[in-house]
């Protein structure tokens, strides 16, 4: 009698994670602080059962990223307190980690960081495209730090960059100024000038402040 081997079942596919599905979709804009988030809604929307989208939501709850509206949960806001507060903390480690990053990264990492600063020129005038690219950029300084336990805590401040209803990239000249920044930012780390580098991310930061600033109060136009 002919032996017959079994065939080998296909992997099952992962599941999606239903908590970096939400957040993607707070921090692309999808949902803005004040909208309010129905599990029936986001099941269906990204294709998973009920509980995923349930501890999902816990978990962000527990996170400060979602609030409560009575029964429902909203997407949080920051007021303007809560706002200095984030960009201190923001601007403290950013510079940490340019300082870091000015020590230890590759040559390729450098390579990536010059490389990303020449391709967003190409983004110039398109604020939701550039934001994304310098979430990119900001997080291969982060791990050009080549410290894991501040690129965690970096991740935790960022989430909470997500609760921005816009991108200071959206004021008019913002954009091409913040690219030059990163030119300065990049130039220092390549050049291994650890203070010049953790100064230049920090004057960064605060120039975006001001800007964030300006935007809430209506002192500086977006872009048309």
């Amino acid at each position: 009698m002919k032996e017959t081997s079994a065939k080998p079942r296909p992997a099952k596919p992962a599941p999606a994670d239903a908590y970096a599905l939400i957040l993607e979709a707070i921090d692309v804009g999808d949902y803005r602080p004040g909208d309010r988030l129905v599990e029936s809604d986001l099941a269906e929307r990204f294709g998973v059962s009920r509980t995923p989208i349930r501890e999902a939501l816990q978990r962000l709850e527990t996170q400060s990223l979602l609030t409560r509206d009575g029964r429902s949960l909203i997407v949080a806001s920051l007021d303007h307190n809560q706002l200095a507060e984030l960009y201190a903390v923001r601007a403290e480690l950013e510079s940490l980690a340019a300082r870091l990053a000015a020590r230890h990264a590759t040559a390729e990492e450098m390579k990536v960081l010059s490389d990303m600063v020449a391709a967003d020129r190409a983004l110039l005038g398109d604020p939701g495209a550039l934001a994304r690219a310098n979430r990119r950029f900001h997080k291969q300084i982060h791990l050009a730090s080549h410290n894991r336990f501040l690129v965690q805590q970096l991740d935790l401040v960022h989430r909470s960059m997500a609760l921005l209803a816009t991108t200071s990239l959206a004021a008019q000249g913002r954009d091409a100024a913040a690219l030059a920044e990163h030119d300065a930012i990049v130039s220092a780390i390549c050049a291994r000038d650890e203070g010049r580098a953790g100064e230049a991310l920090r004057d960064h930061i605060s120039k975006a402040f001001i800007t964030r600033l300006k935007l809430d109060s209506g002192g500086v136009a977006p872009v048309a």
